[in-house]
């Protein structure tokens, strides 16, 4: 892990709210110069803090309204299923996120689709014929409440 710094805080806070800021400006705003914040943004990459930047889409303006939840129970959890479930997963671009987690199934899945047509459809075609799966229990989202990609810091 990382060691981060309370400017290193302040810093990963404005670059998750803009992440196209220039680093003049990330510097009036957390007080460094503009070259310790490109030295302090360099070194946040190369230790894997930073990961990326991305476009945050309004899911409803592209077509793709509806989330839904699935939790998902596998037949058999060996090695060989659990890695051939992760790598259909991962082809699936409708599928957002994809969770191993402990507790009464094995999966938690998050995907964005047009309508309960679309949905209906990506869980018969593709996530029942899943390596396998043997149960799904589905929860269509009415209001998200809350939805963020930031993190506290």
């Amino acid at each position: 892990m990382t060691e981060l710094d309370e400017t290193d805080r302040r810093l990963l806070k404005v670059l998750q709210s803009d992440g196209r800021i220039t680093h003049q400006e990330l510097g009036e705003r957390i007080h460094l110069s503009r070259a310790a914040c490109a030295e302090r943004v360099k070194r946040l990459r190369d230790h894997g803090v930073i990961t990326g930047y991305t476009v945050l889409l309004e899911p409803a303006e592209v077509g793709l309204p509806l989330l839904i939840f699935v939790e998902v129970s596998l037949d058999r959890t060996t090695n060989a299923s659990i890695g051939d479930f992760a790598a259909a997963v991962r082809k699936t671009p409708e599928i957002l996120e994809c969770h191993m987690v402990a507790g009464g199934f094995d999966y938690l899945i998050k995907a964005r689709v047009k309508d309960i047509a679309a949905y209906r459809s990506l869980l018969g075609e593709t996530v029942m014929q899943m390596p396998g799966v043997r149960e799904t229990r589905t929860y269509a989202v009415l209001e998200e409440v809350k939805s963020t990609v930031d993190l506290p810091l």
